[in-house]
Order: C-alpha cells, then sequence, then structure tokens
C-alpha cells in the first residue's frame, strides 16, 4: 500500500501538467496587470507588484479589479492609445451612467475654454484645452482607475484613468502627477498639477473623454460654464463618431523643397482655397520642408 501511494505521489505532477498551457494561470497576455494596484481603496499601504501579479491571476480577476473589462478586454498600462476599435461602424447603442449621486463628478479644472474639441488648422484636436496656471490642482472627473501616468512626446505629462462606466479621460501636458498606473481614485481626487509640458505653447490643460479609445466631444458629457455635467447619463451611438469618417479618407502631401500652393493643387486636383480652408492657413503662408499639408 505505501508503495503504491509513493507511485502516485511521484506521477502528481506530470499528470497536473499534462496538456495545460503555461500560460494557463497567468492574467492576460501583451500588457501589465495592475501594477502597484491596491487591493483595498482605503489602505494607506500598497499592496507590492509581485503580490498582484501573481501566477494565479486569470480573467475573472480582470473582468473583476478592472472598470469595464469585459468592454475593452485589455489593460495596457505603456501605451496611451492602445485599441483598435472603429466606433464609425458601431451598431449597438451604449447607455453610460455617469451619475448616481453628486460625489460622483468633479469638474478637472475651473479655466475658460482656450480651444475647442474639433479641426484646428491641419490637426483634429481631441480635448478640450482649459486655462490654468502651472501647478494648479487637477481633478478627477470620475471614479476610476489609473491606466497611464507617463510622459509623451505630444501630451507631456498624462494621466490615464479607465472608469466603471467604460469611460476613459486624459489629463495631459501637467507639470507634476500624483498618481501611477493601478491606483483607484476618486472623483474630485486630485491627480496632479497643471503645466506646460509636452507639445504645449503655454500652460493649460488638455482634457479628453473617450470610449474604447474613440474621442467624444467632452461637451456632450460636460457643460463647461456650470461646471457640471450635461446630464447624468449618456447615450452613445456611431453618430458620436461620424466627425472620424472625414478624419479617417483624409490625405495628406508631404511639403519639398520648392512646393508652392498652386503646384500642390494642381497636383491633387484641387483649388489654393481649398487647401487653405483644410488647413487654416493662408496664401502667403511660408511652406515648411518635411511637413504635411492635407489636400482632400
Amino acid at each position: 500500500m505505501v508503495r503504491f501511494l509513493l507511485v502516485i505521489i511521484a506521477l502528481l505532477p506530470a499528470y497536473m501538467n499534462a496538456g495545460i498551457p503555461q500560460d494557463f494561470f497567468r492574467g492576460p497576455m501583451d500588457y501589465d496587470i495592475m501594477p502597484g494596484l491596491k487591493q483595498d481603496p482605503e489602505e494607506d499601504t500598497e499592496t507590492p507588484a509581485a503580490t498582484v501579479e501573481s501566477d494565479f491571476w486569470d480573467v475573472n480577476d480582470s473582468l473583476m479589479n478592472i472598470p469595464a473589462y469585459d468592454r475593452y478586454c485589455k489593460w495596457d498600462t505603456k501605451v496611451v492609445h492602445a485599441y483598435g476599435f472603429d466606433l464609425t461602424r458601431m451598431r449597438d447603442t451604449a447607455h453610460i451612467k455617469l451619475r448616481h449621486e453628486a460625489c460622483d463628478y468633479a469638474h478637472p479644472c475651473h479655466g475658460e475654454i482656450t480651444s475647442d474639441f474639433g479641426e484646428r488648422g491641419s490637426r483634429y484636436h481631441y480635448g478640450i484645452d482649459l486655462k490654468l496656471s502651472i501647478g494648479d490642482p487637477v481633478f478627477c472627473a470620475f471614479e476610476g482607475l489609473v491606466r497611464i501616468a507617463q510622459y509623451s512626446s505630444t501630451y507631456g505629462n498624462v494621466v490615464v484613468v479607465r472608469h466603471n462606466n467604460g469611460l476613459e479621460t486624459f489629463y495631459a501636458h501637467l507639470d507634476k502627477m500624483h498618481v501611477a498606473p493601478g491606483d483607484y481614485v476618486e472623483a474630485g481626487q486630485e491627480i496632479g498639477l497643471g503645466g506646460n509640458t509636452g507639445r504645449s505653447y503655454g500652460a493649460h490643460l488638455h482634457f479628453e473623454c473617450r470610449y474604447l479609445g474613440e474621442p467624444i466631444d467632452p461637451k456632450s458629457i460636460i457643460d463647461f460654464n456650470s461646471g457640471d455635467l450635461v446630464a447624468n447619463s449618456k447615450t452613445i451611438t456611431s453618430a458620436d463618431f461620424k466627425y472620424l469618417e472625414e478624419i479617417r479618407s483624409a490625405k495628406y502631401h508631404h511639403i519639398r523643397s520648392g512646393d508652392t500652393l498652386t503646384e500642390i493643387a494642381q497636383k491633387y486636383g484641387t483649388s489654393v482655397s481649398t487647401l487653405c480652408q483644410l488647413n487654416g492657413i493662408s496664401r502667403n503662408t511660408v511652406l515648411r520642408i518635411g511637413r504635411t499639408i492635407r489636400y482632400r
């Protein structure tokens, strides 16, 4: 009997591992799983990342701990724009709750709007710019989990928060960041200080609202005059992303030495006035070599 038990014990590891992929008990692949996640938001001390990123983290843990994981099926703490959804082809309607109680929303900062969502020269502006001074506090709009807190060549110091309702909000050009990926944040919590980092010309907060990675005009969610929500919920359809169809069909010409507006217009069968309108320039604008100009 003893010999039989010894044989069973010896064979048990091989039996348990047979046919089971090495990553079966690991978290979803190709991205970090909650580095530095605080398991209990009320705790003052952080749970070590090694504890969180255990060999027994599976997709059920992701669904339970990561906001809206069932919609995104991804949690990337390195890449700011990490998704490949095309919501211009969205067929379903998404109904998202923005506020259950008064404390569920906080205005990011109360500066005046210096640049709206929409076309801005040859670039599309995917957020709202709010005036502030360097060092002014910036607050999280909704409760959620910090996905990104890093420096970007365009956004500068940027914080991205994933919220339980499926939205992600962006806070860019910060001077200082007070949070890290995996931090749980409340609505109204200070997440950083206003600044002028990245591609920025003067201190301001660049604020974005995105759903599954696609930008939504923040004014459809927030009344920036009153500093409050437009409504307590929002219905999202493909109509919210109709503007992206034109942007994605746009064509650009790379400016070379000797190029003129007249030559570019003739090359692409358009007019100088159209080029000026598409790019927010005049007939006398100096064309800089290496840059692009939109012709359609």
